[in-house]
Parts: structure tokens; C-alpha cells; sequence
């Protein structure tokens, strides 16, 4: 296990993180906005899973194919931008309300809603290179499993992400509540949520390997 001072670094490293605002946030935001808490905290879930996967990809190394075939950081990234502008087309083009406080049940599956955060979180070429850079400096195989002390800190990660988007989602939750209940402004959370799809696919195509 790492000692107490290799955790109240990381932890500390870890909040600025998740403090500052990004793709993973601006998705949790527009999903909790679009069709509130419960979808903002599965869109979470998703993306903490595939926190933990990448981690362990991390320490297994496999990550560091992407420093050494820069081509498979080109294909995973268009991928996933891929994956991102087919999101915002479906997203802008879905009839009906994809938030309604009145429906029985949301029109976006939870599991699709999951998936999502997942495939978004695992297709980001960038969160396996932080991944890389952060990881090794606070592993130290004299104190034990390596697996064990993956766990730890990409759950400490994850902990200090749920404190920081908890609020995000709340936030945002009531807010499309708000928005839903005016019929002017009914589909503006379906478009917003189109609309931050759109540019983090954007974004992910433009990005550079560094």
C-alpha cells in the first residue's frame, strides 16, 4: 500500500484535477441537464470505469504504445471523434423531448446512457497518456501490489471526481428541470447536449499527440 504521505499528494494532485473543468465534465453536465440526476450519475459511473481501466492499462504499460506507434494515438483519437459527432447527429436529430419531467421513463436507455460515458472516457486518447504521465510517479513496487496500489489511487481519482461532478450534476439537473417546465425552452438542453457532443468531437480531431 503507498504510505500516507504518496496518498495525501495524490489526493491533493487529484482534486485540482477534477476541479478544473473538461470533456468529462462538460458531458456530465450536458447529460444531467438534458435528462437529469440519474443520467448525469450513470454518465459518471461510465466514465469512472473507464478511469479504472485505464489505470490498469497504465500500469501494465499498454499505454505507452502510444508513445511508441504514434499511429494507433491517431486511430483511437478518431475514433473517438467518430464516436462523438455519430452522438451529437442522433442527439440533435431524436424526436420528442429527451427531457420531460412527466415521462415514465427517460427515452436514452441507462445502460446506453453508461456506455456512453465509458466509450467516451475509454476513446480519449489523452486520458491514457495522463494516465501514463501521473500513475508511475506515485507506484513503488516495494510496497507492495502494484494492482493493489492501482485500485487505491484510481479510486481516490474517481472519489475526488464524484465530489466535484456530484455537484455539477445536481446543478444541472435542476436546472433542465427548470428549462423543461417552460415549453419555449423545452428542447434547449437536447440542443445543448447536441451541441457539446459536437465540439468535444471537434475537439478530440484537432487535438495534438503532446
Amino acid at each position: 500500500m503507498p504510505d500516507l504521505a504518496t496518498l495525501a499528494l495524490f489526493t491533493a494532485a487529484c482534486a485540482v484535477l477534477t476541479a478544473t473543468p473538461g470533456p468529462d465534465m462538460l458531458l456530465i453536465a450536458s447529460r444531467s441537464l438534458g435528462q437529469g440526476r440519474m443520467a448525469g450519475f450513470l454518465t459518471y459511473a461510465g466514465i469512472a470505469t473507464g478511469s479504472y481501466l485505464q489505470a490498469f492499462a497504465a500500469a501494465l504499460g499498454l499505454s505507452q504504445l502510444f508513445l511508441l506507434v504514434p499511429a494507433a494515438h491517431d486511430v483511437l483519437r478518431w475514433a473517438g471523434a467518430a464516436y462523438l459527432a455519430w452522438l451529437a447527429w442522433t442527439t440533435l436529430r431524436a424526436p420528442g423531448l429527451l427531457f420531460s419531467p412527466e415521462a415514465g421513463r427517460p427515452p436514452v436507455p441507462m445502460r446506453r446512457i453508461f456506455v456512453q460515458g465509458l466509450l467516451t472516457n475509454l476513446l480519449n486518447p489523452k486520458m491514457a497518456l495522463f494516465m501514463l504521465a501521473l500513475l508511475p510517479q506515485f507506484l513503488k513496487p516495494e510496497a507492495g501490489s502494484v494492482a493493489l496500489q492501482v485500485m487505491v489511487l484510481a479510486t481516490i481519482l474517481n472519489l475526488m471526481g464524484l465530489i466535484t461532478n456530484g455537484l455539477v450534476i445536481l446543478t444541472a439537473s435542476r436546472l433542465g428541470h427548470a428549462l423543461a417546465r417552460r415549453p419555449h425552452l423545452a428542447r434547449l438542453p437536447q440542443k445543448l447536449m447536441g451541441v457539446v457532443f459536437g465540439a468535444l468531437a471537434v475537439r478530440l480531431a484537432v487535438a495534438s499527440p503532446e
